[in-house]
């Protein structure tokens, strides 16, 4: 592979040249050297450098340093807006916590530093004036869309058994394959994910779900998602039994999860909507399968899960709602979108008819035709149904909590019961959303009483 130029952002190339103008060897390394040879733009710039700490915080004492990893020997730096960590080569301890090395040692050799990183792909260093430095061909797996461990690979994951999910996650987001030695080393080694923080868990989960490849990887590796998503295994084989089904219960959900926009909640949403249906299954007198009560079932169960895996209390809420009401009927009439409208809000509902959607193309593609067309009818309704702003929140309606007690009405829930119902109507179109015809409905049938 060929290995082109780097073009350095100024800040970058400016404190290159500060360390080698004092002495020091300086590189760019890791994923910023990856994604410049992947052809796509860095988003964060490493550098890594045979200067100590307190070497690199004397190169730059003119500029504003930042500390708080000096025990591991990063130095951050301000350079002209533009933070940069900056790491003195070293070499890990042991790692008796299978996360974090027991203690680092700082060497001035930039291929003792190299040999302690993840993958081939982030073990390549840069620096204009010395080239690459690509001691495990990192470029060549590159090259061959290949992870392939540095070294030994039950040694890098028995040091860090985050490795395992940062590599599932690097195989969906960038469509590598994973080298057989590598891939058979996460297998053994699985069950070491458990001794990574859930935080750290659930951040690699979401961005491999997001990934091109999540397909791929989720079929392939199915018993590594059942470590910290048991309640996946159940559904592994699982065959429905049912001629809107093509699929076994786990490969539906795989697909599903494939076929929807790439947002964390809604391909979460995708991986959880259908694992309860192990548990509701059953076969008709003509042996057909059925699985009622399983969006409820599978809710319960996505419950626990979102909060094993420290979500935020919206993403939490948001991913179980998705879940439980993916099944909720939908029809293509403008009160019954006004209705859901009022019982979800734009922004859910809108997402629950692209859980709908994703369901469907995970389904039987002979039974979905009709179920896809209007599904589309619905989202257009929908469109052109919110550019008329129209009432399905009791704060839209033209009379409010204030105009039912200067009726007479006494303070309470019954005032927002009262509004529903109010709202129900206007909704049904039996009703305008006009104060003096609500009031005058209101007073004629005695509903302040």
């Amino acid at each position: 592979m060929t290995q082109p130029n780097i073009v350095l952002p100024g800040p970058v190339q400016t404190a290159l040249d500060l360390l080698e103008t004092a002495g020091f060897e300086a590189f760019v390394v890791g994923g910023c050297t990856r994604d410049a040879l992947l052809g796509d733009a860095p988003h964060d710039w490493d550098i890594t450098t045979s200067a100590l700490p307190e070497e690199t915080l004397s190169v730059f004492s003119d500029y504003r340093t930042i500390e708080t990893g000096l025990q591991h020997g990063t130095v951050a730096v301000l350079l002209d807006d533009m933070l940069l960590e900056i790491t003195t080569y070293r070499v890990d301890g042991t790692y008796e916590d299978s996360r974090h090395p027991d203690a680092v040692t700082f060497t001035r050799s930039i291929d003792e530093d190299l040999a302690r990183r993840d993958f081939t792909m982030n073990a390549i260093a840069y620096s204009p004036t010395r080239g690459y430095e690509d001691l495990y061909g990192g470029a060549s797996d590159i090259e061959a869309h290949l992870i392939r461990c540095v070294g030994d690979p039950e040694t890098r994951f028995t040091e860090d058994a985050l490795r395992i999910l940062r590599a599932l996650r690097f195989s969906s987001v960038l469509g590598f394959s994973i080298e057989e030695h590598t891939a058979a080393a996460i297998h053994a080694l699985k069950d070491r994910i458990l001794y990574v923080a859930w935080e750290r868990i659930s951040a690699e989960l979401l961005q491999l779900l997001c990934g091109r490849d999540v397909y791929r990887v989720l079929q392939d590796y199915r018993d590594v998602f059942a470590v910290i998503l048991p309640e996946l295994e159940p559904c592994f084989d699982f065959e429905q039994h049912n001629p809107w089904h093509i699929y076994d219960v786990y490969t539906h959900i795989a697909h599903s999860v494939a076929h929807i926009a790439p947002e964390p909640a809604l391909r979460l949403a995708m991986l959880l909507h259908d694992i309860g249906k192990p548990e509701t299954f059953f076969a008709d007198e003509k042996g057909i399968g059925h699985f009622y009560g399983h969006p409820k079932r599978s809710a319960r169960m996505a419950k626990d899960i979102v909060h094993r895996l420290k979500l935020s209390s919206a993403m939490q809420e948001e991913v179980c709602t998705l879940v439980e009401f993916h099944d909720y009927p939908v029809e293509a009439t403008e009160t019954v979108l006004l209705r859901r409208l009022h019982k979800f809000g734009p922004e859910t509902f809108r997402h629950l008819l692209l859980v709908k959607r994703a369901d469907c193309l995970a389904q039987n593609p002979d039974k979905t035709a009709e179920e896809l067309d209007k599904l589309s009818t619905i989202e257009h309704m929908l469109d052109v149904l919110l550019k008329e702003e129209p009432v399905f929140r009791i704060s839209d309606l033209a009379v409010g909590g204030g105009d039912l007690i200067a009726l007479g009405m006494e303070p309470g829930p019954q005032i927002g019961a009262l509004l529903e119902d109010v709202l129900d109507r206007v909704m049904a179109g039996k009703l305008p959303n006009d104060r003096d015809a609500i009031l005058a409905e209101i007073t004629n049938k005695g509903m302040t009483s």
